[in-house]
């Protein structure tokens, strides 16, 4: 790895962006890229030793991740977030290869978000019974709209763009708090659907889906770094940034846990579905307070805005990431420019969604054929593709704090031994995350193709970034 006083060779050129993003809007943007109510179903149906994981994720992971984004947010809140500080940090080289894992990872994240928000979406229609969700051609048509009209939105500016992004996050806040009022409703009149005793939260580390469970429940937390690519689109960035995170990562915490906790005492824990668990127990919640029935479809609703609120926040912000890139010339130097008129970069964000749609096509036409298994095969290497940023957001941490002697904001995870506490913290939760995606599951004819496919997968994907980077320096 370079030193941090290495310069680098190649000089961006400098490319005006509108500020437009406030305080309100970096919170619920944080909420909406993080928060997905999915997960308390999955948290559910793994039952009550799930409550004391999310509890251990927030601590070791969730927590140094917000302390870790806030400050180096608050010291370097230039475009590119992630990039940017690999760049400054390790050199170009190390740079790249971060930024790259984070934009190819992103683009196979919209199929299966859109293909659960249409799932989710036949609930709100009334038509979860028809058969609906088994429909392809509904799937293709509901995930194809959901994902253009984020694309033109975010397009057109965040200006615009933003109230996708704003009015997902109370799309999925306020079905996850009505939730939670109905679990709170159920703990003071009646026994828990899910037996929650001492035994039953205390989680079994040696089995291995529940180390499975815990690494999944960690980066569940992720998303925190998200906001931080759109630096230079962010009013006073080195204040705004970090006060929007510890505003933000308390009420995603609270109800994560609280969601769960609800879903375990309204549903028991061997029923629950893991896609549409938490719509199973508001239904049950609201037959139980006698509430209006019409409550579950609301909810479903605003979930599926929530969804596509969450899709425009990930679209937005991979994509500021590929702006950057093309602006160093890793990437085509098309990426690098930005609408005349909404001074956007169209370009990054049209090539993602592009990509985006065919790998959706792929996933949606390919059912039942050699091409689902080569996109499950895909989706198992990307775990991997996923975890390489966030090795690079903690490395980046320790060496600014460990070796750097500026001045530099106030921290409130202390000096040094503080630092070297919350980085390791987040770095071994990371790797250990990384070893577990290498693991296959238990019904698995062949484990060691598994790990080849998973493994060597990635490797793959890694020298591709390197064939591009390499083109980008000659």
């Amino acid at each position: 790895m370079s030193s941090i006083s290495q310069a680098t060779s190649v000089t961006a050129p400098k490319v005006e962006l509108p500020r437009v993003l406030t305080l309100r809007d970096l919170v619920l943007f944080n909420i909406v890229a993080v928060l997905s109510l999915r997960w308390t179903a999955t948290a559910g149906a793994a039952g009550p030793s799930s409550l004391t994981l999310w509890v251990l994720a927030a601590l070791l992971f969730f927590i140094p991740q917000g302390l870790v984004v806030s400050y180096l947010s608050g010291r370097f809140p230039q475009e590119g977030g992630i990039y940017f500080w690999t760049k400054r940090t390790f050199g170009e080289g190390h740079g790249f290869l971060c930024g790259w894992c984070y934009w190819v990872n992103n683009i196979l994240y919209y199929p299966n978000l859109l293909m659960s928000t249409a799932v989710i979406a036949t609930y709100a229609i009334g038509r979860s019974e028809t058969g609906l969700m088994d429909d392809w051609t509904y799937i293709l048509l509901a995930t194809l709209t959901a994902l253009w009209l984020a694309v033109l939105l975010n397009i057109v500016g965040l200006k615009t763009g933003r109230w996708l992004q704003n009015i997902g996050a109370l799309g999925t806040y306020i079905p996850g708090a009505v939730l939670i009022g109905f679990g709170l409703h159920a703990m003071l009149t009646r026994a828990p659907a899910t037996p929650i005793t001492l035994e039953s939260i205390t989680p079994r580390f040696g089995d291995l889906s529940q180390l499975n469970l815990w690494a999944s429940i960690a980066f569940a937390y992720a998303g925190l770094e998200l906001c931080a690519v759109m630096g230079d689109e962010i009013k006073n960035p080195r204040r705004t940034l970090p006060l929007s995170i510890y505003i933000a990562a308390p009420l995603i915490a609270f109800l994560y846990i609280a969601g769960t906790a609800s879903v375990l005492w309204l549903v028991p824990s061997q029923d629950v579905h893991i896609v549409s668990g938490f719509l199973q127990a508001l239904n049950t919640g609201t037959h139980e307070a006698g509430a209006l029935l019409w409550i579950v479809p609301a909810a479903a609703a605003l979930y599926v805005l929530g969804n596509i609120g969450g899709i425009g926040a990930w679209l937005t912000g991979p994509a500021r990431v590929a702006f950057v890139i093309g602006l160093d010339r890793y990437f085509p130097p098309a990426f690098g420019r930005v609408h005349p008129r909404w001074k956007t970069p169209y370009v990054a964000i049209l090539t993602q969604a592009v990509l985006a749609t065919i790998f959706l096509l792929l996933s949606v036409l390919g059912r039942g054929t050699t091409v689902e298994k080569a996109y499950l095969i895909l989706l198992d290497t990307m775990l991997l593709i996923y975890f390489v940023p966030f090795v690079y957001l903690f490395l980046c941490y320790l060496a600014v704090r460990l070796r750097e002697t500026a001045p530099e904001p106030s921290s409130p995870q202390g000096g040094k031994a503080g630092a070297a506490v919350v980085g390791l913290s987040g770095l071994l939760l990371t790797l250990f995350a990384m070893v577990i995606a290498t693991i296959p599951p238990p019904d698995t004819a062949d484990p060691w193709l598994f790990r080849a496919k998973v493994i060597g997968g990635a490797a793959l994907f890694v020298a591709i970034g390197g064939v591009v980077y390499w083109r980008g320096r000659r």
